[in-house]
């Protein structure tokens, strides 16, 4: 295919980018953040804030992330509003970054953020006739360059690209080694992700004298929400790296076994689906995004990978026992396939409104339960933050000998 060129805004001080799509598309635009090239999958993101949130989520590894609302960085960043320790994702495309920081929290611009932390961006393209090429087309490879002008050189790079398809990534984010995560170190800020929100970070819902419940929670890319989340509903939680076999798991004595978010394709973490076999069978677990889908493998599923992904904080989801309809924040491009459901002892509980795709599912005879969808939000709504008080009651009851 020939290359495309598409819309240029001019204007003044920031070098010459372009990002250029398998499809031989090329956007021109300027470089923002680091000056240099990348290559991931490009797709896009329908939150109209949590910029720096969606940057440090592991679960965007490998991928060019485009904000489809046009002004971004008008807040600027700061140390609080992260989920890792640093920005994850290969390259940032905005329609306009803002050159003006304007917030009484911020401690520098995302332009310097970017740049500091290696990461390649561009602004100035028509971020809409990408993301509409996106949902035509479906998530491709692309590039994102401010140092190779040649278009046609852009595309064989960007069709040389890592496909997605087959990828294991949560074996390259995780952690190198277990340790123990400490609510008292994330400070009164974290208190705004919680919800409903608690004293102070990791504040205590557990009923008055009430040990922790020791939890194991396996790192595939997970978002720090999550430990906050999990230690603020009374969880003592050690993070384990995403190989840690069953058995080395076990020997931690954990009373519930948590699978996290991650990047990449499920189905290459044989590691993973080996371990959450013995777990289901065993204990509590509960598995959200990536450790969903790897749960839904483990229970004799398959997945699937979808056009475009859902990557956004607005997505409707229907709980199917309550018929509540909840507003979720979400980010993969694989999906569970519904064949999962021909066994009786799976349950579907939550379903996309949107397209119809598995959000939810499980099993009727063990504490087992999953969600696609992000309950602990940052960026997003706290609509379904009561899955992880449904952990602990699974825990509990498990405890009391129920």
């Amino acid at each position: 295919m020939s290359e495309k060129r598409v819309g240029k805004r001019e204007t003044g001080e920031r070098p010459r980018a372009a990002l250029a799509l398998e499809d031989g598309t090329v956007f021109d635009g300027r470089s923002f953040g680091r000056r240099g090239e990348a290559t991931g999958e490009v797709v896009f993101h329908t939150a109209l804030c949590g910029y720096q949130e969606v940057l440090t989520d592991p679960s965007f590894a490998g991928q060019i992330v485009t904000m489809t609302c046009p002004h971004i960085g008008n807040y600027g960043v700061n140390p609080e509003d992260v989920e890792s320790s640093r920005p994850q994702v290969a390259g940032f495309v905005v329609r306009e970054a803002s050159t003006v920081v304007s917030s009484w929290r911020a401690s520098g611009s995302l332009d310097r953020y970017l740049d500091e932390s290696g990461v390649v961006g561009i602004e100035g393209i028509d971020t809409r006739a990408l993301t509409r090429r996106l949902r035509t087309r479906g998530a491709m490879r692309g590039v994102v360059s401010a140092i190779d002008p040649d278009p046609a050189s852009l595309v064989e790079k960007a069709r040389s690209a890592r496909s997605m398809l087959g990828l294991d990534l949560a074996s390259e984010v995780t952690c190198g080694a277990p340790w123990t995560f400490d609510p008292r170190s994330e400070g009164e800020s974290a208190a705004a992700h919680l919800e409903p929100v608690p004293k102070r970070a990791g504040g205590d819902r557990r009923p008055a004298g009430e040990e922790p419940f020791r939890v194991v929670a396996y790192d595939f890319g997970m978002k720090r929400n999550i430990l906050r989340n999990l230690a603020a509903a009374g969880c003592a939680v050690t993070v384990v790296p995403a190989t840690t076999s069953a058995a080395e798991a076990l020997g931690l004595r954990p009373e519930g076994v948590f699978l996290s978010n991650g990047p990449g394709d499920p189905e290459p973490c044989s590691y993973a689906i080996e371990a959450a076999r013995v777990f289901a069978e065993r204990l509590p677990t509960f598995g959200i995004c990536l450790g969903h889908q790897i749960l839904g493998i483990a229970c004799g599923g398959k997945t699937f990978k979808l056009k475009f992904g859902h990557r956004g904080a607005n997505h409707p989801v229907k709980n199917l026992a309550t018929g509540r309809v909840e507003i979720t924040s979400q980010n993969h491009g694989f999906c569970v396939d519904p064949g999962l459901f021909a066994r009786p002892d799976v349950e579907l509980t939550h379903v996309n409104l949107n397209d119809g795709t598995v959000e939810g599912f499980r099993l009727r005879d063990h504490p087992v339960l999953s969600v696609q969808y992000h309950p602990e939000a940052s960026p997003g709504p706290h609509d379904s933050h009561y899955l992880f008080e449904e952990f602990v009651s699974a825990m509990r009851a498990r405890r009391a000998g129920r």
